[in-house]
């Protein structure tokens, strides 16, 4: 049913309107941004999240209050909200009585992370395909159009990857499982995503990849709107489980990234 041809389809105007469906980031299950309390925290929250996220500070590193409410500029009150709300994601640890401090990068942890990453959207993915509908059908199409237009690399920086395109690709993988009817299980696999994320950027997962990833996710979708369920699966999971092995690689090639010190970390008096 779906060949070469499907990725040329023409898609119908209505398509558009629910863009907004697909928008980049994980599931907030818990945003309650009412109150002016609430708005400083959120603001805090995603601000130091997207800096977690995108390696910018260095991992293991303690976060004073003192610190986050002096560079993000926001009371300790708020603060300690946001930080209390990303240790309960696991993007921070917390010491009792001694703080919060970053989550640190190890093998044994991306390993568990890809594995638990696979059983999730194997179900996920598999339900989706059981209930998919041509809505289903045409978001899919739209997003692996739109991802294949894409730069992986930035303009900018050919060592790093495009914003644009990691929103793209993040689009692509939530459209896939977008049909199987669990908003809690489409939350664990973006909270999943976000981690992976994190180990995508510390690896510098970049200027010298080589792969055809625009095949490896074609490939996953061709199966998906065909109903080959288990082809679909293999197809993701090989592509989760090449990545791993790459940031794996980049791990033991490199030395450590050389990311923003936090100052002033030292242990509380």
């Amino acid at each position: 049913m779906y060949g070469m041809e499907w990725y040329g389809l023409e898609l119908p105007n209505t398509v558009g309107d629910k863009e907004s469906l697909l928008t980049y980031g994980a599931a907030n299950l818990n945003d309650d941004r009412t109150g002016a309390k609430s708005t400083l925290a959120s603001t805090v929250y995603h601000q130091l999240r997207d800096d977690l996220l995108g390696g910018a500070l260095e991992a293991e590193s303690k976060l004073r209050v003192e610190w986050v409410v002096s560079k993000y500029g926001a009371g300790a009150s708020p603060v300690r909200e946001a930080l209390n709300r990303l240790a309960s994601e696991g993007l921070l640890g917390r010491h009792d009585q001694r703080g919060f401090f970053i989550m640190p990068i190890t093998s044994g942890e991306l390993e568990e992370l890809t594995r638990t990453r696979c059983w999730l959207e194997e179900r996920a993915l598999r339900e989706s395909i059981a209930h998919r509908t041509a809505e289903w059908e045409e978001q899919l199409v739209l997003a692996l159009h739109r991802l294949g237009r894409a730069s992986r690399l930035s303009p900018q920086n050919l060592s790093s990857l495009n914003p644009d395109w990691e929103k793209m690709h993040r689009t692509f993988h939530r459209s896939l499982i977008s049909a199987c009817r669990s908003h809690w299980l489409v939350g664990f696999c973006e909270q999943l995503s976000d981690h992976a994320y994190r180990y995508r950027q510390m690896a510098n997962d970049g200027g010298s990849v080589q792969r055809d990833d625009f095949a490896e996710h074609r490939l996953i979708a061709e199966n998906a709107l065909d109903g080959n369920a288990d082809d679909a699966v293999k197809a993701l999971i090989d592509h989760y489980e090449l990545t791993a092995a790459m940031c794996m690689e980049r791990f033991k090639q490199d030395e450590p990234p050389k990311l923003a010190a936090i100052p002033d970390q030292r242990a509380d008096r």
